[in-house]
């Protein structure tokens, strides 16, 4: 019998979790903890186990349920602990001694390595993701590398041999970043915002007060721009989709006016999967192009950072250019579906912790 912490990466499909959890218990394995991750390529299943075959059974058994990329290391009765409690004391002991952050981040993520890094070596895996191609997959030189950034010149470099980084830890180490810094503004979901060229809306969230008006928004927006937004021309929104994006347990919407009218309407939805949740924009056609859709994308990331989720999805039609370059700004990873004319767009929440708010 052995402990063994075990992870593998899995398709985004209905039945996989409980394929995986069927193997492992027909190899003998005790399930004693599990946390399910998005990643850039599935979404991946760790597992916690008491079982008594050998790595090399346990693997090939994961492999034959659907798993990809299985890890398999050693673990202790110690790392039975409540994951959330270890959190929130590891988090006490950051508040407590703010200078020990880079061994608290070692902590939190199980790291073999934990220190600071200074000046372009701080900035440079940014930088280079910066550098993706449309379509291009986001591959880390060493998945076993991950830099948090603190400030715009400093940062913590974690390595950890054996088990790669997930996009999950990425988002749980930012938030643990932020607990050592200034107190910052709340996110803005409301308020009047400027644009560059002077001119001024106002956002404020969706109710079911602003049905007539965004009636009008979708009247008034071009065919094309209403195809971008839904993949169809329909003037009309339908009353179960506007009641669904007023429906605070299902996401949050933002509504933009001027001069009396809703000119946009930005949404986060919250998605089944765990630690995802997806954005969609309309923007009236006379208001494109004015730095308004980057605005309300910049307010969407942040609320959903704040709200914990670690990667932000958008589906958009290949044709999309201006959604396409927008994204791409933002530092989305653009890759194709199954549909040649659709491409979706995921966006690691975690490193918006120090993004410029321009």
């Amino acid at each position: 019998m052995g402990f063994f912490r075990i992870r593998t990466t899995v398709d985004e499909r209905p039945g996989r979790l409980a394929s995986l959890a069927t193997a492992l218990a027909g190899k003998g394995g005790n399930i004693l903890g599990l946390s399910v991750q998005p990643d850039t390529d599935g979404t991946v299943d760790e597992f916690v186990t008491d079982i008594p075959a050998s790595p090399e059974a346990v693997r090939a058994a994961l492999e034959a349920a659907g798993g990809r990329r299985v890890r398999i290391v050693p673990a202790t009765a110690h790392e039975l602990t409540d994951e959330p409690t270890r959190t929130l004391l590891l988090a006490a002991r950051l508040r407590s001694a703010p200078w020990r952050l880079p061994e608290i981040l070692g902590e939190l993520l199980r790291a073999d390595d934990a220190r600071w890094v200074y000046g372009a070596s701080a900035v440079r895996s940014r930088e280079e993701d910066g550098d993706r191609a449309d379509g291009e997959a986001l591959e880390l030189p060493d998945p076993t590398l991950l830099v948090v950034p603190v400030a715009p010149r400093r940062s913590i470099r974690l390595r950890r041999s054996g088990l790669p980084f997930t996009l999950t830890e990425a988002a749980r180490a930012a938030a643990m970043v932020r607990l050592t810094q200034p107190p910052a503004e709340p996110s803005a979901a409301e308020g009047p915002v400027r644009l560059a060229d002077g001119a001024e809306v106002q956002v404020k969230p969706l109710t079911s007060l602003y049905r007539e008006a965004l009636r009008d928004l979708h009247e008034r927006c071009s065919p094309e721009t209403r195809r971008f937004r839904y993949f169809t021309a329909n003037p009309t929104l339908p009353p179960r989709v506007f009641d669904r994006l007023c429906d605070r347990a299902r996401g949050q919407s933002l509504v933009v006016g001027h001069d009396g009218q809703v000119v946009a309407l930005a949404s986060l939805t919250f998605s089944a999967d765990p630690g995802i949740a997806e954005i969609a924009f309309l923007v009236e056609d006379r208001w494109q192009g004015r730095g308004l859709g980057g605005r309300l994308a910049r307010m969407l990331l942040a609320q959903a950072r704040d709200l914990g989720f670690a990667e932000v999805r958008a589906t958009l039609l290949h044709d999309n250019t201006r959604m396409r370059r927008l994204l791409g700004s933002l530092g989305a990873t653009l890759t194709h579906t199954e549909d040649p004319g659709v491409m979706e767009a995921r966006i690691a929440v975690g490193v918006m912790a120090t993004a410029s708010p321009s």
